[in-house]
């Protein structure tokens, strides 16, 4: 009987230590961590990103991620700053993640492969579908997380990004919000589902025109205008209306098609001020152009996202 019962408490504090190690971060006597830099490996090549976990991440659960993509010859960390969205993050309690393309030989321009865009990223065939949903899995898997409440947003070639993902990943996707791009995938957009799409964008880009063209931001490749691009996604999400203009005053027009599958919206947000940035932010750089004041592209993306999460 004695053998039996110390074997029966050996078991049991086994047990214990199989619980306490399988919970995600909630041991009070490990520190509490908000800011992660972490990396993972796709395809041979090391891929980075930074984590933000709101103040509260350590007494709720539940949380929502945005995965939040850089233009262009950003970053992570550079879309962090000038974006504001980790402070929207911070105030509203939903986990943000800014992963980084991949840089170029030489310079080291940091690009994301949406499809015919851009540069290194596409010219060398880089899996960025693939990196996004092994990150979705990462993390899911290590913080507490909603799988039913990922959403994509990005600016410039990490909004093009955003578009390719509701494509390719609308398993794991739920609505995205992409600002001052358009769509450039290359294979057909086949989604599994109708996916939620927030669409802000400037009059005055001439990097990514509005009505479509070469604009002069983005190496002479054809950046298709928005009106098809919203052709397509209404017919994909079998939106029952056709374009409503819900709102049109001197600081924007806005439009919305709704009546779409599992109650599906898409809402496109057009400024008269701006340019090539993210509304509300700070310029992406140094010589950047003067983000729009009309909209606060961080109130809108949440507002929507809070909407709507995976069936």
């Amino acid at each position: 009987m004695k053998k039996f019962v110390t074997a029966s408490f050996l078991i049991a504090g086994l047990l214990i230590v199989l619980v306490c190690c399988g919970k995600k971060n909630d041991d009070p006597d490990t520190p509490k961590v908000y800011r992660i830099e972490g990396a993972l490996t796709v395809d041979g090549r090391e891929r980075t990103y930074l984590v933000n976990l709101p103040p509260a991440y350590y007494d709720n659960k539940d949380y929502s991620l945005i995965i939040a993509m850089h233009g262009g010859g950003g970053s992570g960390a550079q879309f962090e700053a000038t974006s504001l969205l980790t402070q929207k993050a911070n105030a509203s309690g939903f986990i943000v993640v800014y992963p980084d393309g991949v840089k170029s030989t030489g310079l080291g321009i940091r690009t994301w492969n949406a499809g015919t865009c851009c540069a290194f990223a596409v010219e060398n065939n880089i899996n960025d579908v693939k990196f996004i949903s092994q990150l979705i899995d990462k993390l899911v898997a290590t913080y507490k997380i909603n799988p039913k409440k990922v959403y994509a947003t990005g600016h410039s070639n990490g909004g093009m990004l955003s578009y390719r993902l509701a494509c390719e990943l609308s398993n794991k996707i739920a609505a995205i919000a992409p600002n001052g791009c358009t769509m450039v995938v290359t294979q057909p957009c086949n989604p599994s589902r109708a996916v939620p799409i927030l669409h802000m964008h400037s009059v005055l880009d001439e990097h990514i025109p509005y009505t479509g063209g070469t604009g002069n931001g983005i190496s002479g490749i054809y950046a298709p205008p928005l009106d098809s691009v919203f052709n397509v996604w209404s017919s994909k999400n079998a939106c029952a209306t056709t374009a409503q203009v819900v709102v049109n005053n001197s600081s924007y027009k806005f439009t919305q098609w709704t009546g779409c599958s599992n109650n599906t919206a898409i809402n496109y947000y057009l400024t008269k001020d701006g340019g090539h940035a993210w509304p509300g932010g700070l310029p992406g750089s140094a010589n950047g152009d003067t983000p729009s004041q009309a909209i606060n592209a961080n109130d809108l993306l949440w507002e929507f996202f809070k909407k709507y999460q995976l069936p």
